[in-house]
């Protein structure tokens, strides 16, 4: 089930193609519903009849924060074994290649992937960075991945993360998020472990401005040295804190139907998308949990372009600002901006997009 209706066939295949990168996709929330099914059959898990409604976000859901967190829970059931888990890291990266994405940044939480079957933290964070690098060679997506901690966990555990993180930087690995409920935990007691996890060469991301307010932006600036963070949308409440995150350049990874069924905001009519790009912040454009939300990334493109009004030539700007904020070398970047620019441009046809179908 999609949480939109379904797009008319030409609008879906307008959409799918527009070039498109992801900097906010967690793995934990990607899985397929007919993986799910499988996986119960082949591991004699007993799932009810509607299971859907217990990984997926439904249209009569309350829309809170708790709602959709207990879809995660559901689904640490599944990872029953390494070959499961090289399986939804693989078919993650396909269905990214799938839905027109050129860069994937695809988060994962070895603790949540290990935890049903005790596996070693390094155990699994080496079945993932090597199912996520095949899965990229056969197909038309170039992927990294970024290790997430969560804020409700020990920070021993967060410390051994980040390290093990580290020690894969050179498989794919390129940086370190803070997750979790910011609404009831504070990021205080992690700030040594990203200040070290940055020393030793890994990117900073935080969630952040999401379930907490502005303030939890600032600290994640500030404190964690965050680069870029997760949703930051509450950011709107505070202009000195606009302020902080546009001198520093501090890119949010906005996702616009999590802001809605997670209960940040009221309406995706109310979504602050416009007001934030308005303000002069780096904005880009992520689905977030595609398969706890039942959507893609051409989903979120049609949302932006159709129903919140947003110009192509902000959508562009979107796009491009994900290119220049992606955990690559400065070179790297610079080539994915270029290509992400000259193809953006040919398909709306600048200075007179392409019109809607």
């Amino acid at each position: 089930m999609s949480w939109y209706p379904r797009i008319a066939t030409g609008k879906l295949n307008y959409y799918r193609n527009l070039p498109k990168l992801d900097l906010h996709r967690h793995l934990e929330g990607s899985l397929r519903l007919d993986t799910i099914i499988d996986i119960a059959r082949r591991h004699s898990i007993t799932i009810p009849a509607s299971f859907h409604a217990f990984v997926q976000v439904q249209p009569d859901d309350p829309l809170t924060f708790h709602n959709f967190l207990s879809k995660f829970q559901h689904l640490r059931q599944i990872y029953r074994s390494p070959e499961v888990i090289a399986r939804v890291t693989a078919e993650a990266v396909q269905d990214a290649a799938a839905d027109g994405l050129h860069y994937l940044e695809l988060r994962f939480t070895p603790i949540a992937l290990a935890r049903m079957q005790g596996y070693s933290l390094g155990e699994v964070m080496d079945w993932v960075t090597v199912s996520a690098w095949q899965a990229a060679e056969a197909n038309p997506i170039k992927v990294r991945l970024i290790v997430s901690v969560n804020r409700h966990e020990p920070v021993e555990l967060a410390e051994k993360v980040a390290r093990l993180a580290a020690e894969r930087i050179g498989q794919g690995v390129v940086g370190l998020d803070l997750a979790g409920n910011e609404a009831e935990f504070s990021a205080a007691p992690f700030v040594g472990v990203f200040r070290e996890a940055s020393q030793s060469g890994l990117h900073i991301t935080a969630h952040a401005g999401e379930w907490g307010g502005a303030f939890n932006v600032r600290q994640a600036i500030e404190c964690l040295g965050a680069e870029r963070i997760g949703h930051g949308v509450r950011v709107i409440e505070d202009p000195l804190v606009m302020d902080l995150a546009r001198e520093r350049g501090t890119v949010l990874e906005v996702c616009l139907t999590s802001n809605y069924q997670s209960g940040v905001v009221p309406a995706l009519s109310d979504h602050p998308l416009a007001r934030l790009l308005n303000a002069g912040l780096a904005v880009t454009l992520n689905t977030d949990d595609p398969g706890i939300s039942g959507i893609t990334l051409t989903d979120e493109y049609r949302l932006a372009l159709e129903d919140l009004g947003l110009p192509p030539a902000e959508l562009i700007g979107c796009v491009l600002s994900a290119a220049r904020a992606a955990f690559l070398p400065p070179e790297e970047r610079l080539l994915l901006e270029a290509q992400m620019k000259t193809m953006l441009e040919v398909y709306f046809k600048e200075p007179n997009p392409r019109p809607l179908p």
